[in-house]
C-alpha cells in the first residue's frame, strides 16, 4: 500500500518541490500551508508520516507536534531556517524524529522519509500479554495455549491497539481513528459494540478492558 504523507509547509517553492520528488518516489503526498488545514488532514486521511515546517503563518509546528505526540505515534520530520542548538534541541524534545535545517537537498529528505517508514513498519510478529498472544501475521489471539476466537480485522486490531497500550487510558474516538481510519463524528456505537465483544472474550484471561465512562477504555490485568 501507498505510503501517505502529510507535508505541512507554507513556502510553496519548497512545497511543490518536496511533494515532486516525494511523488517520484512513489508516495501519496497531501500538502497544506496551514496548521489548521494540517489538523484536518491528520485528522480525516490518517498519514503515514508528517514533514512540518517549524514557522508557520498560523502558529508553531513546535506546538503542533506536542499536540500530535499526545494522541498520535507518527513519524516527523521538521523543516527550518533556525539552525541553533538550542533550536534543534527543541524540535526534538517537541517529539520530532528528524529536523532538517533550510535549505536542505531533496534526496536527504527522502531518504529520511524511506528510513522513518521502514523503521515504523519493523514491528514484531506476535504482542504478548501474560499467557495472552496475539498474532500480528494471522491475527490470531490465544490464550495459555487457547484460541479466544477473537475475530480478524477490527475485532483484532482494537484489541491490539488497547493491549500494546497496555494501562493507559484510551478514548474511543483515538480508537476508531486508528482502526476504522476516519473520524468517529460522535458515535461510538461501533467502538462499544466491539470493546464488549472483546471484554467478553477476555473473560477466562487474567486481562479485562475497563471503562472509564465519558473517557474510554483502559487494557490491564483484571
Amino acid at each position: 500500500m501507498t505510503a501517505k504523507i502529510l507535508l505541512i509547509e507554507d513556502n510553496l517553492h519548497i512545497q511543490k518541490a518536496n511533494k515532486k520528488a516525494l511523488a517520484m518516489r512513489g508516495y501519496h503526498v497531501l500538502e497544506t500551508g496551514t496548521i489548521a488545514k494540517g489538523r484536518e488532514l491528520l485528522l480525516n486521511e490518517q498519514p503515514d508520516l508528517i514533514i512540518l515546517d517549524v514557522m508557520l503563518p498560523d502558529g508553531s509546528g513546535l506546538d503542533l507536534c506536542e499536540e500530535i505526540r499526545r494522541d498520535y505515534n507518527i513519524p516527523i520530520i521538521f523543516l527550518s531556517g533556525l539552525k541553533e542548538d538550542k533550536e534543534i534541541v527543541e524540535g526534538f524534545e517537541s517529539g520530532g524524529d528528524v529536523y532538517l535545517t533550510k535549505p536542505y537537498g531533496l534526496k536527504v529528505l527522502v531518504k529520511n522519509v524511506d528510513s522513518l517508514l521502514s523503521r515504523s513498519r519493523d514491528v514484531p510478529d506476535t504482542l504478548v500479554k501474560g499467557d495472552i498472544v496475539l498474532s500480528i501475521i494471522s491475527q490470531s489471539v490465544t490464550f495459555d495455549g487457547n484460541d479466544l476466537d477473537i475475530k480478524s480485522g477490527k475485532e483484532f486490531d482494537v484489541l491490539f491497539y488497547l493491549a500494546k497500550r497496555e494501562g493507559k487510558l484510551v478514548g474511543a474516538e483515538q480508537i476508531y481513528q486508528q482502526v476504522w481510519r476516519q473520524s468517529m463524528l460522535g458515535d461510538d456505537t461501533a467502538v462499544r459494540n466491539i470493546v464488549s465483544q472483546i471484554r467478553r472474550k477476555l473473560e477466562i484471561t487474567d486481562y479485562t478492558i475497563t471503562t472509564e465512562r465519558g473517557k474510554g477504555y483502559i487494557f490491564e490485568r483484571g
